[in-house]
């Protein structure tokens, strides 16, 4: 099987691509921007036509997406996540080919979810930032193409090579630091928040199910479980062998916010700083995950403890 896969040096796409490689029927091609790419190409700026030519050229079975951004600006998300996918898609219409399309969607497409409540794929989206609505449109672009596509909505990655802007990487360079200076006590905030956490692994798992499935339509990927960042830390705590006490900080005035990453709130460091919870989900969000299963045979095995330790083994070494 011809994959062609973009993304491949992303965060998600990173695992994908290992995923792939380890399968002996699989041919993959890596397109991207950076010089590591088999390929070059800026979908944010290519036209559909070039993309056209290389995939007549290379003839995929399958395409896979999970290239996109998570940072910046509502034009920048726009370019990276929505236009960049317009033109996979509009490629893929004039392709010969006939590639089945794996793009890879999240969970702040839904926006903020009813507390207790799990999220199937039916529910309506209302995205709650620049970020989502990129997302969104991106989705509903692949829905509408008319291709052979499925959307893999992904709840929130956890697990090796999580970025240290994220939730979790966040509390894990606090909770580092704090070992380092020796700190008797971590004091964090925005740790209310519940998220449905998946492990990057399993989502590469699902990638490759996914491209070798018929499933169309959006599919959710997650661990089916909202877990609170507070428990999350408690775990993270254990794991690293922290003996300090975990103070859980006053949440801050406005929008929700996330303040990890802020093991000190004295003079010489000030009050904590917060940062916005990136994904415009609110409080809660967990997935309904029985499509997954059905259609793709496809069920979570890391759990959350195994994905933390992965995550400060990394931080440890900076130590």
């Amino acid at each position: 099987m011809r994959v062609l896969m973009i993304g491949a040096n992303g965060y998600i796409g990173r695992f994908v691509a290992d995923r792939l490689l380890a399968d002996p029927a699989v041919q993959l091609t890596a397109l991207g921007r950076g010089d590591d790419a088999d390929v070059r190409f800026d979908l944010a700026t290519g036209s559909p036509g070039a993309l056209t030519r290389f995939l007549d050229a290379v003839h995929p079975g399958v395409v896979i997406n999970c290239a996109g951004a998570i940072r910046g600006g509502a034009r920048e998300l726009t370019r990276h996540n929505t236009v960049a996918v317009a033109t996979v898609c509009e490629a893929l219409r004039r392709s010969g080919c006939g590639a089945r399309l794996v793009q890879i969607g999240c969970s702040s497409e839904y926006g903020p979810s009813q507390p207790g409540s799990s999220t199937a794929e039916d529910a309506v989206p209302r995205p709650g930032g620049p970020y989502g609505v990129s997302k969104l449109a991106a989705t509903e672009l692949v829905l509408g193409s008319g291709l052979d596509a499925v959307v893999l909505r992904v709840f929130s990655p956890a697990g090796p090579g999580t970025p240290a802007g994220s939730p979790l990487g966040r509390l894990a360079e606090a909770m580092r630091r704090a070992m380092q200076s020796g700190d008797g006590e971590l004091k964090l905030g925005g740790l209310g928040v519940q998220r449905d956490f998946v492990d990057v692994r399993d989502v590469a798992r699902a990638v490759h199910a996914a491209s070798l499935s018929a499933a169309q339509g959006v599919i959710n990927i997650g661990s089916g479980r909202a877990v609170r960042l507070r428990d999350a830390a408690a775990v993270l705590a254990r794991v690293a062998g922290y003996g300090g006490a975990l103070h859980e900080l006053d949440a801050p005035p406005g929008p929700l916010r996330s303040a990890i990453g802020h093991p000190r709130a004295d003079s010489e460091h000030g009050a904590p700083v917060a940062y916005p919870y990136p994904d415009g989900c609110g409080s809660w969000q967990q997935a309904d995950v029985r499509t997954a299963r059905d259609r793709l045979g496809w069920r979570p095995r890391i759990n959350l403890e195994e994905s933390l330790a992965d995550i400060w083994m990394e931080a440890a070494c900076r130590i």
